[in-house]
């Protein structure tokens, strides 16, 4: 069991995930949706910044809630959230209504799986894989809302092509530091030698029972 939450783990990786967003905006660019490549790329940027900011908030200034264990919205989940049903809804938009909508939905439970999947491997608490999978399923549900609205279209499943090479090269490929890079610049911005961590806490509670 613990290695289909890994599997699924490695799926919403910024090694997957990233390049996957950046194939949404190349498909939307390539069929000439300037403004769905606009708001594709703000609200993706947004989620994003958000999930950086948040974390880096905690490991140089220890700013989170304790009580949840939150230390930062969960990557994974956020991006996992955003581009599958994304992906989903546009690989099938020729489809008819129906169908695109199906297809955002499965890309759906992919992303809750993924979250999930990021508590039983330790990396993240319940509170930071929540709100990170809101989060995604904001930026998803805001672009699906644009993108319905759209009436010409030039490409229809072209963004298969390009996303099925990045899942099936994903296995071999070395994880994205992004973690490091995070904590990196949370420490040189707060003045800190180490980072902030939600061990601290657990530590802090344990002092205090005794």
């Amino acid at each position: 069991m613990m290695y289909f939450w890994h599997l699924l783990s490695m799926i919403g990786s910024l090694a997957v995930t990233g390049p996957i967003g950046a194939a949404i905006a190349i498909y939307l660019v390539a069929g000439k949706q300037w403004r769905l490549t606009f708001a594709w790329a703000m609200l993706f940027g947004i989620g994003m910044a958000l999930v950086v900011i948040t974390k880096m908030m905690f490991m140089g200034w220890g700013l989170g809630v304790e009580s949840v264990e939150f230390a930062g919205f969960s990557g994974h989940a956020m991006r996992a959230a955003a581009v599958y049903p994304v992906a989903g809804y546009l690989v099938l938009r020729s489809s008819g209504p129906y169908a695109r909508y199906v297809g955002a939905a499965v890309g759906v439970i992919l992303a809750v799986l993924i979250s999930i999947s990021r508590v039983p491997t330790l990396a993240h608490s319940v509170s930071e894989v929540v709100t990170g999978a809101i989060l995604g399923l904001a930026v998803a549900g805001a672009f699906i809302y644009f993108a319905s609205r759209e009436h010409r279209w030039a490409l229809s499943r072209m963004l298969a092509v390009l996303c099925l090479p990045i899942v099936l090269v994903a296995p071999n490929v070395e994880p994205i530091p992004a973690e490091d890079w995070i904590t990196q610049v949370a420490l040189k911005l707060s003045g800190r030698d180490h980072p902030y961590t939600r061990e601290m806490w657990r530590h802090n509670d344990s002092s205090v029972a005794h």
